[in-house]
């Protein structure tokens, strides 16, 4: 019988969200509520396991670790990237990776939710009204403002027409925009640098590659308005979080909301925790149970399909049978 690890289940509702019981007779399976932060520990307790259900990015999966888990055979991942998993050093263990389609919508509304909050200090205002006080600051406005969109793909669409809905001038920038795929969305395609001196939020929706890492960093910080915010529910790495700290401390930018960070879970001691004008949660994009129940569901029919032989969303496969 096959031994299955589900990870990094901090609700504890994998096995409610998920046809599991398909699995039965020919699987056994533990989850793992909490994160693990040690490479030593993590092969500790994983050691034994064929197969890893990785929550999207949670647990990293380089090839120190996997080099030391000689009996695994398959991971699947949520969603259809995991830049956590080293493809290829699963390649040369012979370790198959499959994923799973993803919601994009998820993720746009926590974006909406993160600038709303953001720009009427709405976590401090309900803190007050809870610790027995009333109002304590004054809000911005979103209506006439400009919202400037990094990444026009499927997300970043998403949030630009929801930025129209709001009556706001929306700019949008990718490397590969053209001025007709911008104005399909009501978007005016714009540089980089045009978007973010313009901008009164920056939004960040690119996937995270080497050229997008620290994307934005001293010098792009530098050109924003000092009353602009910045919101990023894309990677922490395409902020150089070291950068935005100072610009956070020194009032060079308003503010900034955060979903993703270079480490997750968030260091307690992070300079980011001790910021006041910037609004963090804990990597919730698509932290919704019909994310879940999609994800689950076709991890299941992942890991069926390889147990019959016949590996199925296959992102990386084995150079050669095993």
């Amino acid at each position: 019988m096959k031994r299955i690890a589900i990870l990094d289940d901090y609700q504890g509702v994998a096995l409610s969200l998920g046809p599991w019981d398909r699995l039965q007779g020919r699987c056994d399976i533990q989850v793992f509520r909490h994160h693990i932060e040690s490479e030593d520990e993590l092969v500790a307790k994983l050691a034994g396991f064929d197969v890893l259900v990785a929550n999207r990015e949670r647990t990293a999966f380089p090839r120190s670790v996997l080099q030391r888990l000689p009996q695994l055979r398959l991971i699947a991942t949520s969603g259809k990237r995991n830049a956590s998993i080293d493809m290829a050093a699963a390649r040369d263990m012979g370790v198959v990776v499959s994923g799973t389609d993803t919601l994009g919508y998820p993720t746009a509304e926590l974006t909406w939710a993160l600038i709303l909050a953001l720009s009427r200090g709405l976590v401090a205002e309900v803190n007050s009204v809870r610790e027995g006080g009333w109002q304590q600051t004054i809000g911005t406005g979103l209506h006439g403002k400009v919202l400037g969109v990094v990444g026009l793909g499927r997300l970043g669409s998403a949030v630009a027409q929801i930025g129209t809905a709001f009556g706001m001038k929306v700019l949008g920038w990718s490397r590969s925009l053209t001025a007709a795929q911008a104005e399909a969305v009501g978007v005016q395609a714009v540089s980089f640098e045009e978007l973010l001196r313009r901008s009164d939020v920056v939004t960040l929706h690119v996937p995270l590659n080497r050229q997008s890492l620290h994307l934005v960093g001293e010098a792009q910080l530098k050109q924003m308005k000092p009353s602009a915010v910045l919101v990023n529910t894309a990677r922490g790495p395409v902020i150089d979080e070291a950068a935005l700290v100072d610009a956070l401390r020194t009032g060079a930018i308003r503010g900034a909301a955060l979903d993703v960070y270079n480490e997750e879970p968030l260091p307690k001691g992070h300079p980011l925790r001790s910021c006041p004008n910037v609004l963090l949660s804990p990597h919730l994009g698509y932290v919704v149970e019909e994310n879940y129940r999609v994800a689950f569901e076709q991890s299941v029919e992942n890991i069926c399909a390889w147990l019959d032989g016949k590996p199925i969303r296959v992102i990386e496969a084995p150079a050669t049978p095993v």
